[in-house]
């Protein structure tokens, strides 16, 4: 070990992560603990965050995972570069960084490998997530938008995913009745709405930018697809979400 041990909570973290402490805190970071080790030449930067839930931790992986590069098993998902690795299991992102220039793969890899079995909680995709059905899904465009899902501030932060046909959405709101006043902002948004049985409740729309589209509530939950392109009916896509939604 170098130095001292870091703690850093989100009133804090800009201490440490300067202009980038705001890209953790709206995936609700709780806190971070981070070591530096050096052996050598070689100098390890561990970083371990504690996010609110493991939603939290899978979306801030993904928006920080290199898109041009392959995910991996390492614990929920992980990804090994030369410089650098990263991986999520359960409400816990762990970040490795190496130096000095070089190809540090092997190294990172075994220690994250280590790093992974004293990480608590399950190591399975968190259980929202699989509720998008997989059929024309690319399962890479899976991530959490933190505010403003589909562009509009009222569905305030929710899981998305890219199909061939369109995109999916699944907004989680602290109850029914908020899920369910959140839907009535979209009508009101969107006005002259077409009724349709989907879930609890729902509309279909074809809007200027979001083309095609029908929302839904089932639950405490907002959902449904929108910008969705023939033949394909944004009604019977929402309605196999809808079916996977506990």
């Amino acid at each position: 070990q170098e130095g001292e041990a870091r703690y850093f909570t989100a009133d804090n973290l800009f201490e440490y992560m300067d202009g980038n402490a705001e890209g953790y805190v709206i995936y609700n970071f709780v806190d971070m603990h981070g070591v530096t080790c050096k052996s050598g030449e070689v100098t390890l930067v561990f970083d371990v965050s504690q996010m609110d839930s493991p939603e939290s931790a899978y979306g801030i992986f993904m928006a920080n995972r290199d898109p041009r590069r392959p995910v991996e098993k390492l614990g929920t998902a992980g990804q090994i570069q030369p410089r650098r690795g990263t991986f999520v299991k359960d409400k816990y992102y762990v970040e490795l960084a190496a130096n000095p220039e070089g190809d540090h793969t092997k190294v990172i890899r075994a220690f994250l490998t280590e790093m992974e079995k004293r990480v608590p909680g399950s190591s399975d995709l968190p259980p929202l997530l699989t509720w998008f059905p997989r059929e024309k899904l690319d399962e890479s465009s899976l991530r959490l938008v933190p505010q403003s899902v589909l562009g509009l501030s009222l569905l305030r932060r929710g899981y998305v995913g890219q199909y061939e046909y369109g995109k999916g959405f699944i907004v989680t709101e602290d109850s029914p009745e908020a899920a369910a006043g959140v839907l009535k902002k979209a009508i009101a948004r969107f006005k002259e709405v077409t009724p349709v049985q989907v879930g609890d409740e729902g509309f279909q729309y074809t809007d200027k930018y979001l083309g095609r589209l029908c929302f839904f509530r089932k639950g405490r939950y907002v959902a449904g697809f929108a910008n969705v392109t023939e033949p394909v009916d944004p009604v019977e896509a929402a309605k196999a979400l809808a079916a996977r939604i506990p």
